[in-house]
C-alpha cells in the first residue's frame, strides 16, 4: 500500500503533471474553439494528457444525472446535452488530428445503455438496454462507418449485432493489445478481457480494423 500511496503522490506533485493540468497555457481561440462550458473545457484538458502521454483520461464536465433524460428528453438534448457534445467532440477530433495524435489515440464517446423508443409522461425516455448506439474513431480505426441497426422504432437490433466485447476486442487490437487475453478464475472458469455474447469471446469489427 506504501508503494501505490508514493507513486500516486509521485503523479500528482510532479511539475510535469501540472503544467498539463494548466489549461491557461491553451489559446483564447483554442478554448473558444472547445467551447467555455465545463464540458469543451473538459475535453480540451483531456487533450492535453493525452499529449503529456498520458495513457487513458476520461473527460467529464456534464453534472451527475444530466444525460438520464427522464424528462424532457428533447428540450435538453437540443437546448445543452447535443450542442456542447458535439462542439467539444469535433473539437477534439480536429485538435488530436493537426497534432499528429489521432493515429495514436482512440476515442470512445459512450453511456452504458440506450434510452425507450417510447416517450413517457414527463415527455423523458427511460432506460433501453436492448439497443444504442456509440462512437469510436481514431487510433488506426476506419473513420465514416456504420455498422449494424436498429429496426424502425429504435427499439431492438435489425442486424449487425454488436457486444461490448467487440468493442473491447477492436478498441484492444487498435491499441496492440492481445485482445484474446484470457484469466482464469478459481474455479476455472476462463474470463475474457473482451467478453462478448453469451460469455463467449468477443471479435474485432471487421468494418473498422
Amino acid at each position: 500500500m506504501d508503494t501505490f500511496h508514493e507513486q500516486a503522490l509521485r503523479m500528482i506533485l510532479s511539475p510535469h503533471v501540472k503544467e498539463a493540468f494548466n489549461i491557461s497555457r491553451e489559446s483564447e481561440k483554442t478554448r473558444d474553439r472547445y467551447g467555455r462550458t465545463r464540458v469543451g473545457q473538459s475535453v480540451l484538458l483531456a487533450r492535453r494528457l493525452v499529449e503529456a502521454g498520458c495513457r487513458f483520461v476520461t473527460a467529464a464536465g456534464y453534472t451527475h444525472g444530466q444525460w438520464d433524460t427522464h424528462g424532457e428528453n428533447d428540450k435538453r438534448l437540443r437546448d445543452t446535452l447535443a450542442p456542447t457534445l458535439d462542439q467539444s467532440l469535433s473539437a477534439l477530433m480536429e485538435d488530436l488530428a493537426k497534432r499528429g495524435l489521432l493515429e495514436s489515440t482512440v476515442v470512445l464517446v459512450t453511456g452504458e445503455f440506450g434510452r425507450t423508443p417510447t416517450i413517457n409522461p414527463n415527455r423523458g425516455r427511460d432506460h433501453w438496454p436492448d439497443c444504442w448506439s456509440l462512437l469510436v474513431g481514431g487510433g488506426g480505426i476506419e473513420g465514416g462507418r456504420v455498422v449494424g441497426a436498429s429496426d424502425e422504432r429504435g427499439a431492438n437490433v435489425a442486424e449487425r449485432p454488436v457486444s461490448t466485447g467487440d468493442l473491447y476486442a477492436t478498441i484492444y487490437k487498435a491499441m496492440g493489445i492481445d485482445w484474446t487475453k484470457t484469466y482464469m478464475s478459481p474455479i476455472g472458469r476462463p474470463v475474457y478481457i473482451a467478453n462478448g455474447f453469451e460469455d463467449k469471446m468477443g471479435e474485432p469489427l471487421k468494418e473498422l480494423i
